[in-house]
């Protein structure tokens, strides 16, 4: 797993990244500020971050914010400070960890290997929302169609549908791309 760090303390940077290697991860990239964080995680396209929340330039939620704008990926913030405003800001920015410092390795690596279990069941479960809303749209396309036909050439429905499945299969496209070109065509007349 390529992981990128964004500390603004040097020691607790390299202390990350010596704790992150010895347990076998590749650091991709390191940050000292938030504006950082967000370019080298563009840039680097890491698996995981692990960002401070107090940065310069840049706080670690907005980064956080601006990475996940613009690619998902599994996120865990590190703090001096376990207040309960920025545990409820980082939760909100998307954030699937958290780690209050001075932290060890025992807390360190069950933190990563939680957040990226949480990320990969969440993109599972925005996979199989997308392919039901896609199914969703498919069918009430068909499902117009069909009622075109019924319409317009005095079908039934099941005549409706076996004219729709038998051009599918002889034109060798999709349900739904037939039911698309007869609602166009019946659109022009």
């Amino acid at each position: 797993m390529r992981i990128l760090i964004a500390e603004d303390e040097t020691i607790i940077r390299l202390d990350l990244r010596d704790l992150l290697e010895r347990a076998g991860f590749e650091v991709c990239a390191e940050a000292k500020n938030g504006e950082q964080a967000v370019e080298l995680a563009r840039s680097e396209q890491p698996d995981l971050a692990i960002l401070d929340v107090k940065m310069p330039k840049l706080d670690g939620i907005e980064a956080a914010r601006r990475i996940l704008a613009e690619r998902p990926l599994p996120i865990v913030m590190l703090t001096a400070y376990g207040q309960e405003e920025l545990v409820a800001r980082a939760v909100e920015a998307g954030v699937f960890g958290y780690l209050v410092k001075p932290f060890r390795e025992q807390d360190l690596l069950p933190a990563i290997h939680t957040a990226r279990a949480r990320h990969d069941e969440l993109s599972a479960l925005r996979e199989e929302a997308e392919s039901l809303g896609d199914a969703l749209a498919a069918r009430k396309t068909i499902e117009r169609a069909k009622g075109l036909l019924m319409d317009k050439e005095g079908l039934s429905e099941d005549e409706a549908f076996a004219r729709l499945r038998k051009a599918s299969q002889v034109s060798g496209r999709p349900l739904k791309v037939v039911a698309e070109a007869l609602i166009a065509t019946f659109a022009k007349r």
